[in-house]
């Protein structure tokens, strides 16, 4: 699997290609096996922002374009270390590309990686070697046959799989692979921590049901769009209702984290807005995702404006809000003239709907507005019911 220069060179000088016609036109490169190329080239493309270490290195391979698609980027891989602490020894069930095993033989004095598909455990091999990662041990085959004879390790880490038969993609904890409910019994005897990268559909109320021994909960976002969920096991713990961090990497390259519990999300009273004031607020997406939508109110002391349009409001500006802040220059009513005067003076705008019965399709479909600019529409319903659209901007 290792590239040769003049692979190498190929894949570089091929890199902004139509793939396809490519491919198609491999008869023209004798010598190069042009479909393992276009395979190369893809994903370099896929991981170009998410793992900029890795797309440096001209030589790391991978062993199908699925792994590019699947893997955690560089800041989640990253943060993981967060949560192994002083860990020694830690072990990776389902390897796969091999991300999150590199990042974390990076804080741990061992980690073990298992992939049960040869392809990956040879692209690993190299990569790892390649990148200088001498205290990673690579074992081939299921993990759930492994486990038994492993030796005892602090952490074991897991990524099950969510795919199903005929590729079809599951969410349910139990019909991923390995069911991890079925399989703690026996991670315990080996390990008192657990760590498991779930996936960004996984009801959270309903998983900590099936994973009573949670200690914290890690919602991860990148630039606005939920990626991981993380929940950490322990093998001791008993706690009733483990908190919740919020944690998203913009695209500045800021974390914003805001932690709550789900009793304190429950036991919280916030009263609607009366009306839209002078700005508006739209949590992040790993916010969104927890559903921290009456604790971040009343700590922030913004109004929401309506029990589930997930959008806040306030006379005042308020720093530090975890989310986009916007200015607010007009509410308009959603009817027929109203949308008639909008169109005509403003050809184009980014449209967010929020408990809104129209799609952002439909909305834009309506109102004859193209996508772009610098004016933000949101497209939501107030507390007293009636549908606006509140036209804003960034603030300078």
């Amino acid at each position: 699997m290792k590239q040769t220069d003049t692979l190498r060179r190929f894949i570089r000088d091929h890199a902004s290609d139509d793939l396809p016609r490519l491919l198609l036109s491999a008869a023209r490169y004798p010598g190069i096996d042009v479909p393992f190329a276009v395979e190369q080239i893809a994903c370099r493309r896929q991981i170009r922002d998410k793992l900029p270490s890795w797309y440096a290195c001209e030589e790391i391979v991978f062993p199908a374009k699925i792994a590019a698609e699947q893997c955690s980027s560089e800041s989640t891989a990253l943060y993981k270390q967060r949560l192994i602490g002083s860990s020694q020894h830690v072990c990776d069930l389902t390897g796969g590309l091999g991300i999150d095993t590199y990042f974390l033989s990076r804080k741990a004095a061992s980690v073990v990686y298992i992939e049960r598909f040869p392809a990956y455990c040879e692209a690993a091999r190299h990569n790892f070697d390649l990148l200088g990662a001498d205290n990673i041990v690579i074992r081939q085959g299921d993990s759930t046959q492994l486990l038994p004879d492993l030796p005892p390790v602090d952490v074991f880490y897991l990524d099950p799989a969510r795919r199903g038969e005929g590729n079809r993609r599951v969410f349910a904890l139990q019909d991923c692979e390995p069911d991890l409910p079925a399989l703690l019994p026996l991670l315990w005897e080996k390990a008192p921590k657990v760590i498991a990268k779930l996936s960004p559909m996984a009801d959270l109320h309903h998983t900590l049901s099936l994973l009573p021994r949670t200690t914290a909960v890690h919602v991860l976002s990148v630039r606005n769009e939920c990626k991981e969920v993380l929940f950490v096991l322990e093998r001791e713990a008993s706690v009733v209702s483990p908190p919740i961090h919020c944690i998203h990497f913009t695209s500045r390259g800021e974390e914003e984290a805001y932690t709550f519990t789900l009793a304190e999300e429950q036991e919280t009273v916030v009263e609607p807005a009366r009306a839209v004031g002078r700005f508006l607020y739209e949590p992040n997406a790993s916010l969104l995702k927890a559903g921290a939508f009456k604790s971040i109110a009343c700590r922030t002391g913004v109004a929401k404006l309506h029990v589930s349009s997930h959008l806040y409001t306030s006379d005042s500006p308020v720093t530090g809000f975890p989310g986009r802040t916007f200015t607010v220059e007009e509410v308009i009513p959603f009817s027929g003239k109203s949308l008639k005067n909008l169109y005509k003076t403003l050809p184009q705008a980014h449209i967010t709907v929020r408990n809104f019965p129209l799609s952002v399709e439909e909305v834009r479909k309506r109102l004859k507005i193209k996508e772009g600019g610098d004016i933000y529409l949101f497209a939501t319903t107030l507390s007293s019911g009636e549908k606006v659209l509140i036209r804003t901007r960034k603030p300078e």
